[in-house]
């Protein structure tokens, strides 16, 4: 019997002198999975994604990750990429990683190094030279070397050239744990649906659907893509 990897029960998060931005989501995930996490703006994917990585508390309801509540025993079982840049400008690159790689116990110092090599970065440029896109390679290389049970990438090819996200959608399934699982935020679904094995659609902080890839193709007849523009009527 499969293991589930994360629990959501009856999650609710409501903002003071706010709207509810996430509203009664009960949800299982499973190891060994890559599962987008689509919706509008507004759908409630953000604040998801940080209470799953414990920025932000529940109004109600639990989550628990391999058993865990988020917090610090759940940090070192998942590798989270925000949305934005956070990362030093005063700091080397390979500062950074020797940062990273003292401060998880999983970060491979190796594969990040052969990461940055494959993408012509240099190791000893100070981040404030980089480009926005290439901090944002930096951050995925981060992010990929670690051997994590949950990697949450939040819009990981926004702002990137296509041949850039090539890149990054390929980093990404060479160096995630095969027993793990990605959950992945993404408003552009054409370039990653061929990588998901399942889909969570959210709206007005609601579940209105999760299932397999293969059951939105077979029982709809239509990709992800065109399924969640049918669905939003974008």
């Amino acid at each position: 019997m499969t293991k589930t990897l994360v629990e959501i029960n009856n999650l609710t998060k409501k903002y003071p002198a706010g709207p509810i931005a996430v509203k009664d989501i009960s949800l299982t995930l499973e190891p060994g999975k890559i599962i987008g996490l689509l919706g509008p703006n507004g759908s409630g994917k953000t604040t998801l994604i940080k209470m799953l990585n414990g920025l932000l508390k529940p109004s109600a309801g639990t989550i628990l990750i391999d058993g865990n509540s988020p917090g610090e025993v759940t940090k070192g079982a998942v590798s989270y990429l925000p949305e934005f840049t956070y990362l030093p400008e005063n700091m080397k690159v390979n500062e950074i990683i020797e940062y990273f790689a003292d401060f998880y116990a999983d970060f491979k110092t190796e594969r990040a190094l052969k990461m940055l090599e494959s993408l012509q970065i240099e190791p000893n440029a100070n981040m404030k030279t980089l480009s926005k896109g290439t901090k944002e390679k930096v951050q995925l290389i981060l992010v990929m070397s670690r051997d994590a049970k949950l990697y949450i990438l939040d819009e990981p090819i926004a702002g990137v050239d296509p041949a850039a996200r090539d890149y990054i959608i390929k980093t990404i399934l060479a160096n995630y744990n095969e027993n793990a699982t990605i959950l992945l935020s993404t408003h552009i679904i054409t370039d990653i649906e061929n990588i998901l094995d399942e889909v969570i659609l959210l709206e007005k902080g609601t579940v209105i659907i999760h299932t397999t890839v293969e059951e939105i193709r077979e029982q709809k007849g239509k990709s992800v893509d065109t399924y969640f523009r049918e669905v939003f009527a974008c």
